[in-house]
């Protein structure tokens, strides 16, 4: 086996240099050397999405059929860290089948608000959850021989100017809230690649944050994969890679290779610190060729389509089944209402966007159990938000006709999508009215919603049962008539908090801040941490799902073991109803009279196991002393008594118990009697922020005069900003025809807007130079300061 660094050593310094970037969009370069071929990179993560022509990031140009499973709001909702890793291993698999070496996921940023566009591509509002499903799929997929690049390190909280916005927030969020996810996830699982988010944190941008690349990631966490950029994230070469980014992508045509050479020249970095940097990339392409020199075969398509039905039941989320209306009899008459019962909107827009192997309608599903017992109407149209007498009318007919009427309503691909956020939580207008309007002639209403993050639900009160299918994959449409029709039970939980209104979550006020700086106000309060603390019952609370049977709990134990420096808690789980079915059991600890502001609880160790009628079984968990600790100028233990609680949901304690734990760890008072005391009278002000913070904030960047990150929108306010886009919009015209539908024209539309300057110097493959680049930038700053000119003097 070759040994990275004596690859290293051999090599030229110009080769090393173009090691350190992509080969092209997708690849990385061959070491002809070593007989190394090149190697692909490609987008997820709930699929392979390996385009077949020229590469984009955005989910436009077509890709090789791969299954689809369910995007990651919904993978989480499974709580199944088994089943995770077992579509880890799928992945890698089709991965195998496509000579695809490294996989873009899995995509574990913490839902700091349900407005943010791309919620569907992120398992949860909590660290504990995410990190630990993420270890589970990142180790399914790299068994397999296969890389995956954790992403997007770091605070990717948002898509609004994404590319460009400075997230402020301080250590003890940061730490305990937003990197805590990945920090669990590379310990115990060494992704072969972190990608880098677009983002600036604190002023800095993270592809050249030497505090979160080589202090945090490399030398606390023992990291020993590679950094690679977002695709574009690079801001400064040379800086970046001082800090600790191996990898740009995609290539950036040599752009960099004579700054880069010059800097190692002068010893701005030296040959160390730069061997020590394609050491890591080499490493890679080492180890992925390994797997590519093996023999492969194609993978088993159904499969793989029957195992994403399997995860898509296991997603589904039960809200409400007033009267047992669930499962349904297959004798009874069913109006199946909306577009979305043949079109089913089964997965997120953008870099994510899979082409399916074959897709399974609800519709189909639900004739092949009931034949002529079902009836259908549309309900609704998808290219459009307004209200159809007709199609209402027509739903209303058969729905009096029927026994039972199940509603597939939703969020339209307009509604969410990676490059743009959310305006709102309400439904289109056209799936309330439907709803509206058949409550009024059908009582056994089922309301089945299809969306990747949190909806309002004005009609709730008036409807039997609402099953949250959010974006099960392809094989959706068959899950969902096996949890209806009783087949299966459900077993999903979410995992997040469905709110009743905006207004109530605290970050709302700061989302998405200015065009530029977003301050992270609410500090560690957010989801359940929040409606905790604010004393506030949300729609439905973080961990909640029904099943169609119910279980017991007893026997519950808690002990504290100072010398493994675990808790160890155990209990009996009995299935009381008359159907297998699958529970998920949740601890959550509180810690008791804290010196420093904290959630009142937080999600500390959960299993899901299953259970046949009146079986019992034994579980046991272990929490770690070190899952309990703080930030405080790194994470300390604070003495004194916690409270354990063994929870069917946050809002559903059924036991709970206090133990005492000692430690030597000195903790201060953090003095921050606004977060400690924080409730719904709070205003929090600057002055809180400030202090909380720790730090002068950030100046608000400049957007005049125009610099290398101005974004497009803001450059084409001058003649030759205006010519740029509008010859950006022309290259990707060949992407766009008229059957590119309007969520894909947003996100290009919102795409451009945000895209820093400095970017089309990247995708532009060596037409757009960066001398010509700055040269433009003096043109359009001439012209600025020509016209204030004016303006002052006249």
């Amino acid at each position: 086996m070759l040994n990275a660094k004596a690859v290293v050593k051999e090599l030229s310094l110009d080769t090393k240099i173009k090691l350190l970037s992509g080969k092209n969009f997708w690849y990385l370069p061959e070491i002809k050397e070593f007989n190394l071929k090149s190697i692909m990179l490609t987008d997820g993560p709930h699929g392979l999405r390996k385009q077949k022509d020229s590469g984009d990031h955005l989910g436009i140009s077509n890709s090789v059929p791969a299954t689809c499973f369910p995007t990651a709001s919904a993978l989480a909702s499974s709580w199944n860290k088994d089943l995770i890793y077992k579509v880890g291993e799928t992945l890698g698999e089709e991965c195998l089948s496509e000579r695809v070496s490294v996989l873009l996921g899995p995509g574990i940023n913490i839902k700091r608000n349900p407005l943010c566009g791309r919620n569907f591509e992120y398992f949860s509002e909590d660290p504990y959850l995410t990190g630990a499903l993420a270890t589970s799929m990142i180790n399914g997929i790299q068994s397999k021989g296969i890389g995956t690049s954790i992403k997007h390190f770091a605070v990717n909280n948002q898509e609004t100017m994404r590319m460009v916005v400075d997230t402020i927030v301080d250590e003890r969020t940061l730490r305990e809230l937003y990197l805590k996810a990945f920090e669990m996830a590379i310990k115990a699982s060494q992704p072969w690649t972190v990608m880098s988010s677009y983002n600036l944190i604190n002023g800095v941008y993270a592809s050249e944050n030497k505090k979160l690349l080589q202090t945090i990631l490399k030398d606390e966490w023992r990291h020993l994969g590679i950094v690679v950029t977002d695709w574009g994230a690079n801001n400064d070469r040379v800086r970046g890679l001082i800090a600790g980014q191996e990898l740009e992508m995609p290539s950036s045509n040599n752009l960099h290779d004579k700054r880069l050479k010059k800097a190692t020249e002068e010893k701005k970095i030296t040959l160390n610190l730069l061997d020590e940097r394609v050491e890591r990339i080499v490493e890679l392409i080492i180890k992925a060729n390994e797997t590519l020199n093996k023999e492969t075969k194609p993978y088993n398509k159904e499969k793989h389509h029957q195992f994403a039905k399997e995860v898509a039941r296991e997603s589904m989320v039960l809200l409400k089944n007033e009267d047992n209306i669930l499962p349904l009899n297959n004798k009874k008459s069913v109006a199946l209402i909306g577009v979305f019962a043949k079109t089913p909107r089964y997965q997120g827009s953008g870099s994510s966007l899979i082409q399916p192997t074959k897709l399974a309608s609800a519709y189909d599903a639900f004739k092949d159990i009931l034949g002529d017992n079902l009836s259908y109407a549309k309900g609704y149209a998808l290219d459009s938000d307004k209200v159809n007498e007709t199609l209402i009318k027509e739903a209303v007919e058969k729905s009096k006709k029927a026994d039972v009427v199940v509603i597939m309503a939703g969020l339209t691909d307009r509604y969410e999508s990676e490059g743009f956020d959310r305006d709102h939580l309400e439904l289109p207008m056209n799936h309330n009215s439907l709803i509206e309007e058949v409550v009024k002639v059908n009582k056994n209403v089922i309301i089945s919603l299809s969306n990747g993050s949190p909806v309002k639900m004005p009609w709730i009160n008036n409807v039997k049962a609402i099953i949250e299918q959010y974006l099960t994959g392809q094989a959706s449409g068959l899950a969902l008539a096996e949890i209806i029709f009783g087949k299966v039970s459900p077993s999903g939980k979410l995992a997040e908090t469905f709110p009743n209104d905006l207004a109530e979550i605290p970050s709302t006020k700061y989302f998405p801040g200015k065009p530029r700086q977003v301050k992270y106000v609410e500090g560690l309060y957010v989801g359940y941490r929040a409606y905790d603390k604010l004393n506030i019952e949300p729609l439905f609370p973080f961990g909640y799902g029904l099943t169609y049977t119910s279980f017991k709990y007893n026997n519950f134990k808690v002990t504290s073991n100072k010398s493994t420096k675990t808790i160890k808690v155990s209990l009996d789980l009995t299935n009381t109803g008359n159907m297998i079915a699958k529970e998920i059991v949740q601890v959550y600890v509180s810690k008791k009279d804290s010196l420093v502001y904290r959630p009142i609880q937080e999600l500390k160790a959960f299993e899901k196991l299953e259970l046949k009628p009146e079986q019992t079984k034994a579980i046991n968990l272990s929490i770690a002393y070190d899952d309990l600790k703080v930030y405080q100028k790194g994470f300390k233990l604070e003495p004194g008594e916690y409270e354990v609680r063994i929870s069917a949901s946050s809002r559903d304690t059924k036991y709970s118990k206090t133990i005492n734990i000692t430690s030597n760890d000195q903790i201060v008072d953090d003095l921050n009697e606004t977060y400690k005391n924080f409730n719904k009278a709070t205003v929090l002000k600057e002055t809180d922020f400030k202090h909380l913070l720790g730090h002068k904030i950030p100046e608000y960047p400049s957007i005049k005069p125009y610099h290398m990150n101005s974004t497009l929108g803001e450059i084409k306010q001058t003649y030759i900003g205006k010519k740029l886009f509008k010859l950006v919009y022309k290259q990707m015209a060949p992407m766009i025809d008229n059957e590119t539908n309007e969520t894909t024209k947003k996100m290009i539309e919102k795409t451009v807007e945000q895209m820093p300057f400095r970017s089309l110097v990247i995708f532009s493959e060596g037409r757009l130079s960066l001398k010509r680049a700055n040269g433009m930038l003096d043109l359009m700053n001439k012209h600025f300061i020509k016209g204030l000119y004016k303006v002052i003097f006249g």
